[in-house]
């Protein structure tokens, strides 16, 4: 029997037709490479939804810089106030994918918002690219001086004889707002928030003993407890805290579910491509282990991370559905 080796035409046309798919994909993939190597070519624009001298702002100037000087080209951050850095969520989301506009969100936008506006005006998931968690501030509980109480246990024994606990608070729906119900019901303390219009405001309200307590950033009350103004009874963190290493934390007090801190990290709009995105997370991971940046930012009272893309994305997952009970548990809901 003869065997023919002769190829269809047919035979022709699909191993012509496979060549040329894999012929594009290789070119597609060598785009792709040439493009996050090249990026980027002209500056890029870091939003962030806080005035300047706020803990966003510092960390976004923070990382912006040292971008600035691993990749040659600015990196330059834009104020957008209001709303509660909703703004500038809403305008980050809505950005050309091209990685030339990032956002650096907060949990309060990303985790807690979307269980406290009726509108949110964009989703943080189907919206968003996680690129890397940089950074986590803890909070301090503190009192004011002329309080008895040393310690959380000893707070809630004096808070039992009290008629009313008034609690401060930065504003409305803020990790600090949320800190207090998780307290209250931690404690079987009745707390009553008070939302104030400043930070200055809140911390001017619970030194003189307008109200009660205050949860608040590390980097805000830790000179107010080092001159002796507050007294603080625990921190936030799942460790203690370099800034007030003396000050235990809720968890080591008998209070496990009184753990939380505000996360920042960098995002870029979904569907920018996958290879700036990576180039972008190796650069503020290395970013974030320099030794400069690590002094600067836990000087300032942050715990510096610096994470894979896959971990922020988890962070962020993890982190809506605890909020949301803790949110639903107060009531509390924006009707915007």
């Amino acid at each position: 029997m003869h065997r023919t080796s002769a190829t269809t035409p047919a035979r022709k046309g699909l191993i012509r037709l496979a060549a040329t798919a894999l012929l594009l994909a290789a070119g597609v993939a060598h785009m792709g490479d040439a493009l996050a190597q090249s990026y980027p070519t002209r500056p890029v624009r870091l939003v962030v939804g806080f005035p300047s001298g706020t803990g966003p702002d510092l960390v976004a100037r923070i990382v912006a810089q040292k971008l600035q000087e691993s990749t040659g080209q600015g990196f330059v951050v834009d104020n957008k106030t209001g709303a509660a850095g909703l703004i500038a969520a809403r305008e980050a989301a809505k950005a050309a994918p091209d990685g030339y506009t990032l956002f650096l969100g907060t949990v309060g936008e990303m985790a807690i918002s979307p269980s406290t506006y009726t509108k949110l005006g964009f989703d943080p998931v189907k919206d968003f690219a996680p690129i890397s968690h940089v950074v986590t501030s803890d909070f301090a509980f503190v009192v004011p001086a002329s309080i008895p109480a040393k310690n959380l246990k000893e707070y809630v024994e004096w808070g039992k004889s009290q008629k009313n606990l008034f609690m401060g608070t930065f504003g409305a729906g803020t990790p600090g707002h949320f800190g207090i119900a998780m307290l209250a019901d931690a404690t079987q303390l009745k707390m009553e928030a008070v939302h104030y219009k400043s930070t200055g405001d809140a911390m001017s309200g619970v030194i003189a003993g307008d109200t009660q307590g205050l949860f608040g950033t590390l980097a805000l009350v830790s000179s107010h407890v080092k001159g002796g103004k507050l007294r603080a009874l625990a921190t936030s963190g799942p460790a203690r805290s370099t800034m007030l290493p003396d000050v235990a934390t809720a968890k080591e007090q008998g209070y496990p579910a009184v753990e939380f801190g505000a996360w920042f990290g960098v995002y870029a709009p979904a569907k920018t491509p996958s290879d700036i995105l990576d180039k972008l997370n190796s650069e503020v991971v290395k970013a974030m282990q320099a030794p400069e940046v690590k002094e600067k930012l836990q000087g300032a009272g942050f715990r510096v991370a610096g994470s894979s893309r896959q971990d922020f994305d988890r962070l962020l997952r993890e982190d809506l559905p605890r909020w949301e009970k803790v949110v639903k548990a107060t009531g509390f809901k924006v009707q915007e």
